[in-house]
């Protein structure tokens, strides 16, 4: 059977002062929302009910555009009167024909729910109990109170608003995520009334109510606190958001990378690494990025959904996004490869070089001031400083080939389309518009004239 999970998403989020949902915010590369739904469908066999309310559409259109934005279905709450109506507005999608299956309630602003929790929830959830996920802390401020009886059975949860001076004293809270009977939901969430301090229809009274129809009520106690911290406001984000990284730190460490000061590493994504990595300072990796062994990465660097090889070292301040990088490649200082660009074995790329959707043959070079776009190079090819390809003619892109041994003196300019064969030597400050055939030297320069004489122009 499919698991039900309902993921509550509708607040607007007032308090983080801003125009974009709250669930829309970032944490580790990836909105709050999305890291939700991966922990979600990582259960397998899930089908999930998503309610929106305030930038409905927005959220929309952001699940659209993700890899695993597949099936969904939609529910919208409006107006906003509670976590129980929120969850009411999915019964009617809810699969409740089996009286086995069970609903999971999560929370699109609680970003750093782990899969493996979820398991360990479900695993003591069924058709006659009502599982819920606590947490002992000695900071309860803020969460609903998780209230139990002479035998230590939980028999009600009291949120803090509605909470005595006596039950704000129990350390037990509760997360908000739980397991539960798809029958008996539906009939108690048609229950719930709204007498409390808010005046709303709290998903918690069903715990009284499971507690009054004698339906066991269990609890998965966990001691990670993060896990269930929702987000209110930008300070609670930015605490989650060093705390993901610190934890993605952590298991670098533990591959055996060699991280100049772990607080100044930004993992936006999926890291993989090879032995006896070294990262410096401030390097921000973006999607799914792969480093093999021996890789040296300098300070202020960004890397994006890239793959670089063995020996590689990139030096400070470049940038490489979409970049396959071979092995025993030199990139940087202030590089930046761009998406499409291929570099084999031994190639250098030096200060200032930028390239895109470029193919560098192995031991290929350009070491200073230059552009390599939408080209192929061969082997053991220089490129001198300041020389450019270029590529574009202000509406379509063309392709420059250079064969092996090629030599392009410091800035000249490869007007594209172009070959240049094997063994070809252009000499510095030309401008090649024609094919050049191989072992040949070409010279695109104009006649140097002297002019005698002449004078500065003076200021007026």
């Amino acid at each position: 059977m499919k698991l039900d999970v309902v993921i509550l998403a509708a607040g607007k989020g007032t308090r983080m002062n801003s125009n974009l949902p709250k669930v829309l915010h970032r944490i580790g590369g990836c909105s709050m929302l999305e890291h939700v739904i991966n922990a979600a469908e990582k259960l397998g066999n899930t089908c999930l009910h998503l309610v929106i309310g305030y930038g409905g559409e927005q959220i929309k259109q952001h699940i659209a555009s993700l890899s695993n934005g597949g099936s969904i279905n939609w529910a919208i709450q409006e107006p906003q009167l509670g976590t129980g109506h929120a969850v009411q507005q999915t019964t009617s999608a809810l699969n409740s024909d089996n009286k086995n299956n069970l609903v999971l309630v999560l929370y699109g602003d609680v970003p750093l729910i782990k899969t493996i929790t979820l398991e360990k929830l479900l695993g003591q959830a069924n058709a006659e109990t009502l599982s819920l996920l606590t947490l002992i802390t000695d900071e309860p401020t803020g969460f609903g109170r998780i209230i139990r009886g002479d035998d230590n059975a939980i028999t009600a949860i009291v949120e803090e608003k509605d909470a005595s001076v006596e039950q704000k004293q129990i350390k037990e809270i509760n997360s908000g995520i739980m397991a539960i009977p798809t029958v008996k939901l539906v009939r108690w969430l048609g229950e719930i009334e709204n007498h409390n301090a808010q005046g709303e229809y709290y998903l918690t009274d069903i715990v009284a109510m499971a507690a009054r129809e004698n339906c066991k009520i269990v609890a998965a106690v966990i001691e990670d606190g993060f896990e269930i911290q929702g987000v209110n406001y930008k300070s609670q984000l930015a605490s989650l958001e060093r705390h993901y990284q610190m934890n993605k730190v952590d298991d670098l460490l533990a591959a055996g990378v060699t991280l100049r000061d772990p607080a100044r590493v930004d993992i936006r994504g999926e890291l993989e690494v090879g032995k006896d990595v070294e990262i410096d300072i401030n390097a921000i990796f973006e999607g799914e990025v792969v480093l093999g062994n021996g890789v040296v990465v300098g300070a202020n660097v960004i890397i994006k959904s890239s793959v670089i090889g063995d020996g590689s070292v990139i030096l400070p301040g470049s940038n490489i996004d979409g970049g396959v990088i071979g092995r025993n490649v030199s990139i940087g200082p202030y590089a930046r490869i761009r998406p499409g660009t291929v570099l084999k074995d031994d190639v250098k790329i030096g200060n200032f070089v930028e390239t895109k959707n470029a193919i560098i043959g192995k031991g290929s070079k350009a070491s200073h001031l230059a552009y390599i776009g939408d080209a192929e190079l061969g082997k053991n090819v220089n490129i001198g400083a300041g020389a450019i390809v270029c590529n574009y003619d202000g509406v379509n892109k063309h392709k420059t080939s250079i064969g092996s041994n090629v030599f392009v003196g410091s800035n000249s300019v490869l007007v594209a389309p172009v070959e240049l064969a094997d063994n070809t030597f252009i000499a510095a400050g030309s401008t090649i518009n024609r094919d050049v055939p191989a072992d040949n030297l070409a010279i695109g320069r104009g006649k140097q004239r002297n002019i005698p004489g002449w004078k500065r122009p003076v200021k007026k």
